[in-house]
């Protein structure tokens, strides 16, 4: 038997969190705990960041209140500012997560700020989520291709990948935000980044837009990454990149992870429920 793999469900944050249409706050504690049931280690729930910027998330603090907690189950949170952590640590966050940039055209876009400015903000969750003891996650985009800037350099990804780990973080993501990556650029990046940190405390994100999202995975898996980003249903979107598909389904993943025999220890049956219920949620397309 092969490596155990954990798959570190996103749909119910980076999954909805685009989505165009008002999701009821009911609807969000039913998927969590649609997963909850099947058997998910990993579940990134919300975002606490201001609803003027994302709508979608204006119900973290409830949604987080109605969720049923499961044993052994963590429970992450997307934090980008001291404001956003000090509430996901009042509403009981296990784990918080940062996000930044590989490229200095998607940072200025999506943070209105250049990569190393981005950083500098992090730098106070960072040190209160030391503080209080809780789990610190990093996320990079555009590891492979930039919507804006054209294919991102890998030296690029580590510098990014190793100021997240000097910040604190236990474990960076590392993501293909618009599913442009082959398993060429895939196996550059990590080439690079694994000169700044170890394949166990990295995992992989990846879009399927250009249908090579499972292929890229291998290429991870043979690095030694043991941890995926994957959204129930495929829920998800890149909106700098409207061609862009969603999250890789979490379903397709976990199929993949079969058939090489590595064990998630996900329920079958009740992923399927879960996925069924999260393609309820998504907007006409």
């Amino acid at each position: 038997m092969a490596d155990p793999v954990t798959l570190y469900e996103v749909g119910p944050r980076d999954g909805l969190q685009n989505e165009k249409a008002q999701i009821a706050t009911a609807d969000k504690v039913r998927l969590v705990d649609l997963l909850s049931a099947a058997c998910f280690r990993k579940i990134e729930v919300t975002s606490f960041v201001s609803p003027r910027w994302v709508p979608q998330m204006a119900d973290a603090a409830e949604v987080m209140a109605g969720i049923h907690r499961a044993n052994g189950v963590t429970y992450a949170v997307l934090t980008p500012n001291l404001r956003g952590f000090e509430s996901a640590l009042a509403a009981g966050a296990d784990e918080v997560a940062i996000f930044a940039s590989a490229s200095e055209g998607f940072s200025m876009a999506n943070l209105n700020c250049t990569i190393a400015e981005s950083l500098e903000r992090f730098a106070p969750v960072a040190a209160a989520a030391k503080d209080a003891g809780v789990p610190l996650r990093g996320y990079v985009s555009c590891v492979t291709d930039c919507p804006f800037d054209g294919p991102t350099p890998p030296a690029s990804v580590a510098r990014v990948t190793a100021a997240l780990r000097d910040l604190g973080a236990c474990e960076v993501s590392l993501g293909d935000t618009i599913g442009a990556g082959t398993p060429e650029t895939v196996g550059a990046m990590l080439n690079a980044v694994m000169q700044e940190l170890p394949p166990g405390h990295l995992a992989g994100h990846f879009h399927d837009t250009g249908g090579r999202a499972l292929e890229n995975i291998e290429v991870c898996l043979a690095a030694g990454l043991r941890t995926f980003d994957s959204a129930v249903g495929g829920l998800g979107g890149c909106p700098y990149a409207p061609g862009a598909e969603g999250n890789v389904a979490t379903e397709a993943v976990a199929d993949l992870m079969d058939r090489l025999g590595h064990p998630t220890g996900i329920d079958r049956a009740r992923l399927s429920e879960a996925a069924d219920f999260a393609r309820t949620l998504r907007s006409p397309r």
